[in-house]
Parts: structure tokens; C-alpha cells; sequence
């Protein structure tokens, strides 16, 4: 969401215009059948986005220290060279899907923002397409703050990360009433933002880890973890209009 996030971990596309309700179960995609060829054909234009389709299944799969280039190959079933001929390298392929991964991202959060009107309503729609999103998603969505894997000067991530963090400042300031620049943050939007983010982010974290399930179990019966984040924002966003 912020031009260079920072936190670690997960496991992550599919369509970005249907969010999952955010709830505390991770789905694992279906491994690609054993009889896979080899030597699957494939047009020229179509063998990127191939590629990059059967590196969101090994990511899901089997995580990020599965995801190799040896591993793509096998699993869309091309040449070992197919993969560096497209991305050159580990980090380029990550930072590839990183870029997918924002722009669903992003466009999950805009299309559940347009479905309310009043402020509050928008910005909780939003934190909750993030947390689904994450939720549908979440070894995309570890890669994609994973800055330490990714090359932040390719054109493709820097747009989409950079459009991530515009998304967030503008909803910052109509929660506000006021323009933000993203370039030029006043110390007072800067701290909204970062409070905002800290919230629906930390929050993100504790339900892919498996963390919120001892203050779900002490809550009333049929508490969801949508639930008990819809009270979090109401409540900060109550505090604090800048939120």
C-alpha cells in the first residue's frame, strides 16, 4: 500500500472485482496434474502471462521458498530457459507478480469503495476488501510487501505500488475532507495514514498467522472475524476523523 511496504511472510491473483468475506480459513490451490508435458505449446504473446499464471499456483502452493525458476518451467510445463528469457531472474518474475498482485489489490478496494457513499462507510468498505483480498490471496499478498525480493524500479511495480498508495492517501483525505498530495504530506496526513494502514495491515497479519483465533473464541458465538474487524475501524474512525 505504501510506496515501499515492509512486512514479511505469507503464501497469494484471481479476479479483483470478487473479494472474499474476510474470515480465518487459507485456500490452497490444486497442484498442475502429473501429466503435464513438457513441451505444452504456446503462442508467443500468451507464454508471459502462462508463465506468470503458473507461478501464482507454485506461490500458493508452495510458498515463496518454493517458487524457483526450475519450478515455473516444470509447472507450465516449457523449457528451463522460458522463465529467464521473460524475467531474467528470481527477482524480476517476483516483482512481476508483486505488480499483478497491486493492481487487483487495488482494484478490489476501489470497486468495494464505490458501493458506499458516505465517508465512513467507504473506508470501512475498503478495509475489508484489503483484508479479503489478502485473505483469497495470501501468498501474493506476502510477496508483495516482501521489499526485500523485489526490484521497486521496475516500471510495472512502481505504478501499481505507487497507484496502492494514492488509493489509500485519497481515502485518507475524503475521510478528512481535504486534498492530500502524496508527495508533499503534512506531518498530521502522514500520521493518519500510517495510522490507518497500521490498523487494517496489523490486522491483515494476525488473521493469515492464526493469531485472532483466542479473542474470536472469547467472544459471543457466530463473532467473525469480519465481525470484530468492522468494530476496530468504527471505533478508530470514531477517535480520530483522520483516520
Amino acid at each position: 500500500m505504501a510506496r515501499k511496504p515492509t512486512t514479511a511472510r505469507a503464501r497469494v491473483p484471481r479476479a479483483a472485482n470478487s473479494v472474499a468475506p474476510v474470515r480465518a480459513v487459507r485456500t490452497r490451490s490444486a497442484p498442475r496434474s502429473a501429466g503435464a508435458s513438457e513441451t505444452t505449446p504456446y503462442h508467443h504473446g500468451a507464454l508471459r502471462d502462462a508463465l506468470l499464471e503458473a507461478a501464482e499456483r507454485v506461490l500458493e502452493r508452495d510458498g515463496l521458498a518454493g517458487l524457483t525458476l526450475r519450478a515455473l518451467a516444470r509447472e507450465a510445463g516449457v523449457s528451463h530457459a522460458a522463465p529467464t528469457h521473460h524475467f531474467g531472474d528470481l527477482t524480476g518474475l517476483v516483482s512481476e507478480l508483486a505488480a499483478i498482485g497491486f493492481r487487483q489489490f487495488n482494484a478490489a478496494m476501489a470497486a468495494a469503495g464505490a458501493t458506499a457513499t458516505a465517508p465512513t462507510e467507504k473506508a470501512i468498505a475498503r478495509a475489508t476488501a484489503y483484508v479479503a483480498y489478502a485473505q483469497a490471496h495470501p501468498g501474493m499478498y506476502g510477496v508483495m510487501f516482501r521489499t526485500e525480493r523485489l526490484d521497486m524500479s521496475r516500471p510495472s511495480l512502481h505504478e501499481a505500488a505507487e497507484a496502492s498508495f494514492a488509493g489509500l492517501a485519497g481515502a485518507i483525505g475524503a475521510n478528512r475532507q481535504e486534498q492530500i498530495f502524496e508527495d508533499a504530506l503534512s506531518l498530521d496526513q502522514a500520521a493518519a495514514i500510517a495510522r490507518a494502514w497500521s490498523l487494517v495491515h496489523g490486522f491483515t497479519m494476525l488473521l493469515l498467522d492464526d493469531r485472532l483465533s483466542d479473542i474470536l473464541r472469547r467472544l459471543p458465538d457466530g463473532t467473525s472475524a469480519e465481525t470484530l474487524l468492522d468494530a476496530m475501524l468504527r471505533s478508530a474512525i470514531g477517535r480520530s476523523p483522520g483516520c
